[in-house]
C-alpha cells in the first residue's frame, strides 16, 4: 500500500490532524471573542462568515437598526454595515483561508488514492508530488490569513470594545492546523524524492545486469563454438624404417581404390 514507511505514515497522520483543525476553525465563529468583562457587550463573537451582536447600532451611520444574534456575514441585513463589517483585510483572509480549504480538499482525495497505490505504481511518485504541494501551497494561504487576522482582527477601528476582544480558539485551530501542514508537504515531498531516487537506481541495476548477462551468453557461445569444432587433420605417420619420402612415393603410387599389401 501507499504507506508503507514510517515517513509517509507520519505525513499522513499530521495530513489528517492539521486537515480537521482547519475545517472546524474555518466553519466555527470563534475567531475574535469578547473576554466576558464587558456586562452587556455589543459584540460577541465572529468568525469567517458568521458574526454575533447584541444591541449594535453603528453611531457613524444615520440609521436606528440595532443588530442582534448571529448571522452570515453577507446577510441583506447587513448590507448597509457591509464597509464596516467586512473591511479589506478581513476579505483578504477569507480569500486566503479560503485556498487554503480549496487545496486541502484537493489533497484528500489524492491521499485516498495514494492509500491505494502499491510503490511500483508508475503513478506512486506523481500522487506524492501532487500532495506535497498542494499542502506545502496551503499552509503557505492558511499561515497568510492568520498572519494578517492576528495583526488587524482586534485593531480599534473595528469591533466595538476593541479593549476586550480576544483571538478566539477557531484561531488557535487555524493557526495550527494551518502551520502543521508545512511539515506534512515537505514529508511527502521528500518522500517522492527518495522514490524517485529509488526508482532510477533499479533501472540502472537492471540495465547493468541485462548487459552483463548479454556479456556472459556471448562468452559462453564463444567457448561451446571453440569445444565443438572439429580438429584439423594430420598426416598419417610413416612405418618405422620407411622415410617420408618412400612413403609418399608409395601412396602416390597406389591406384584409386586399391588396398597396400606392402608389410
Amino acid at each position: 500500500m501507499g504507506a508503507s514507511n514510517r515517513t509517509t505514515r507520519i505525513a499522513v497522520g499530521i495530513s489528517a490532524i492539521s486537515f480537521l483543525l482547519f475545517l472546524i476553525a474555518f466553519v466555527t465563529p470563534y475567531w475574535l471573542v469578547t473576554d466576558g468583562r464587558i456586562a452587556n457587550p455589543r459584540f460577541t463573537n465572529l468568525g469567517l462568515w458568521e458574526v454575533c451582536f447584541n444591541n449594535f447600532q453603528d453611531i457613524h451611520r444615520f440609521y436606528d437598526t440595532v443588530f442582534n444574534g448571529c448571522m452570515w456575514v453577507f446577510e441583506e441585513e447587513y448590507y448597509i454595515i457591509h464597509d464596516f463589517l467586512l473591511p479589506s483585510f478581513y476579505v483578504a483572509v477569507q480569500v486566503f483561508a479560503t485556498l487554503c480549504f480549496v487545496l486541502c480538499l484537493f489533497a484528500l482525495p489524492l491521499t485516498l488514492g495514494f492509500l491505494r497505490t502499491s510503490r511500483d505504481d508508475d503513478r506512486y511518485v506523481g500522487l506524492l508530488l501532487s500532495i506535497g504541494t498542494c499542502q506545502v501551497l496551503a499552509s503557505i494561504f492558511g499561515f497568510m490569513a492568520v498572519v494578517i487576522f492576528g495583526a488587524k482582527g482586534d485593531s480599534r477601528d473595528w469591533m466595538p470594545g476593541w479593549q476586550n476582544n480576544d483571538m478566539g480558539w477557531s484561531f488557535a485551530l487555524a493557526v495550527v492546523g494551518g502551520v502543521m501542514l508545512l511539515p506534512a508537504g515537505i514529508l511527502y515531498i521528500v518522500e517522492a524524492r527518495r522514490e524517485r531516487y529509488r526508482h532510477l537506481n533499479e533501472i540502472s541495476n537492471r540495465e547493468i545486469t541485462e548487459y552483463e548477462s548479454e556479456r556472459n551468453d556471448d562468452f559462453y557461445q564463444q567457448q561451446a563454438q571453440q569445444y565443438f569444432a572439429p580438429e584439423p587433420s594430420r598426416p598419417r605417420r610413416p612405418p618405422p624404417g620407411q622415410s617420408t619420402s618412400a612413403a609418399a612415393a608409395a601412396a602416390a603410387a597406389l591406384p584409386a581404390g586399391g588396398i597396400q599389401t606392402d608389410i
